[in-house]
């Protein structure tokens, strides 16, 4: 059934409405506009829930960047005021704090992809490029994720000492470097190649092994992956 403007959700038929729909098929079956309008509870004189979902989704693009907006990002939306952002905002963070649950206490990341996956969503809420280490024992499982320090845009500054430091503190025996592009595109920069390098040889002096530098963006590169290894792109070998 199409809702014209103003309908309310109580005035729809008892199957059209998100609630009794998530109850009889499944949350699985309701888009993202429907599952939105259940957070919002209500909606405001003349527009729906169901319809400011519809709006946020138009305007943010995609669920990603819907995640990632601010309270006051979310206020902006005619209709959500600020209990229904605060709302929102705690509804996307558990979301990833969820997604962090299921990969275990003490992950094995032991390549790129797995890297990534565990550092994907909380990488692709920053809106400026964060640096992080993922300290790893013996194993090759994780013993933590230490944040060095972080940039302006797409500018930062990384000194082997805070790397190592964090490294020494955790007994670690080896780490990946990880840090995200903001505007999307992972291709390494000539900086990011060249810190690389520095880094790779102060862990050679420390006996700490760098074993890769993941780079997390929000969109496929030539391989169709959202993310980049310099491992893999050879500069680990030079």
């Amino acid at each position: 059934m199409l809702m014209t403007t103003g309908t309310r959700i109580k005035d729809l038929p008892k199957t059209d409405r998100p609630r009794e729909r998530l109850v009889e098929l499944g949350a699985e079956a309701l888009g993202s506009p429907e599952l939105i309008a259940i957070l919002l509870r209500t909606g405001m004189k003349g527009r729906s829930a169901i319809e400011i979902g519809k709006e946020m989704i138009g305007k943010f693009g995609t669920l990603d960047a819907l995640s990632r907006a601010s309270v006051d990002d979310l206020k902006s939306i005619k209709g959500v005021g600020r209990d229904k952002a605060v709302t929102l905002k705690a509804a996307f963070t558990l979301a990833r704090l969820l997604v962090k649950e299921s990969q275990g206490e003490a992950p094995l990341l032991d390549n790129p992809e797995r890297i990534a996956d565990y550092l994907r969503e909380e990488n692709r809420r920053y809106s400026v490029e964060q640096f992080q280490a993922v300290l790893l024992n013996t194993r090759r499982k994780l013993i933590r994720v230490e944040r060095i320090s972080q940039g302006i845009v797409d500018t930062i500054l990384v000194h082997p000492r805070e790397v190592f430091k964090a490294a020494i503190a955790a007994n670690a025996s080896a780490l990946v470097l990880v840090h995200n592009h903001p505007s999307g595109d992972p291709t390494p920069s000539d900086a990011d190649i060249r810190a690389t390098r520095d880094l790779i040889r102060a862990g050679q002096l420390l006996k700490i092994e760098v074993l890769d530098h993941v780079i997390i963006g929000r969109q496929a590169g030539g391989n169709g992956r959202d993310y980049a290894s310099l491992r893999e792109l050879g500069y680990f070998n030079a």
